[in-house]
């Protein structure tokens, strides 16, 4: 079983963004959950959600505690929370950033190494391609970049299901071109 632990603000998507992952894990036949863990925030406050994709029923109803991967799409929530917290060794983090992978590294304060580290300019290609700062579909992208969980077939058609029309095609440009953009440090 791999799990999720996706980092983000109130209105950004972030459990669409778990929804999307599990959706398409899904539809490559894999058993999955994905949930939030909010209260009543109000938009822009930090939140987290959680995809677990296994091969196997999963039997676990908790928050991810020590998760494989940790997804942060919003880059200021570096400096104010602990994102590597519980990250298992050699884990993977793929973050929303616009500077230089030493930037990046002293921002989540860990050496190289430490953890596989893939970075996108997420928020930049939503707003290219989106018109709009909602960059969980990129994230969706960066994240298959760094660890292939769903077939890209599967996400396109999780997308399509998800939004419709012209907006999922806007999205699927979205996660294609976070495909390519996405690099490791």
């Amino acid at each position: 079983m791999l799990e999720i632990r996706w980092h983000g603000r109130g209105g950004q998507g972030v459990w669409t963004a778990s929804n999307l992952l599990a959706v398409a894990a899904m539809i490559d036949g894999k058993h999955v959950q994905s949930f939030p863990a909010f209260g009543p925030e109000r938009s822009g406050a930090p939140l987290m959600a959680f995809t677990r994709i296994s091969d196997e029923p999963i039997e676990i109803h908790s928050m991810i505690y020590e998760p494989d991967v940790v997804v942060v799409l919003d880059p200021t929530l570096l400096g104010t929370s602990n994102v590597t917290e519980g990250l298992k060794k050699g884990g993977t983090l793929v973050i929303n950033f616009s500077g230089s992978p030493e930037e990046l590294l002293k921002a989540l304060n860990i050496r190289k190494g430490e953890f596989r580290v893939f970075y996108v300019q997420a928020t930049k290609l939503a707003m290219d391609i989106l018109g709009r700062p909602i960059m969980n579909t990129a994230m969706v992208g960066a994240l298959l970049k760094a660890q292939p969980l769903a077939s890209e077939k599967a996400v396109e058609e999780a997308v399509r299901m998800r939004f419709g029309g012209k907006l999922a095609e806007l999205n699927t440009q979205l996660i294609k071109k976070a495909l390519e953009e996405t690099k490791e440090v």
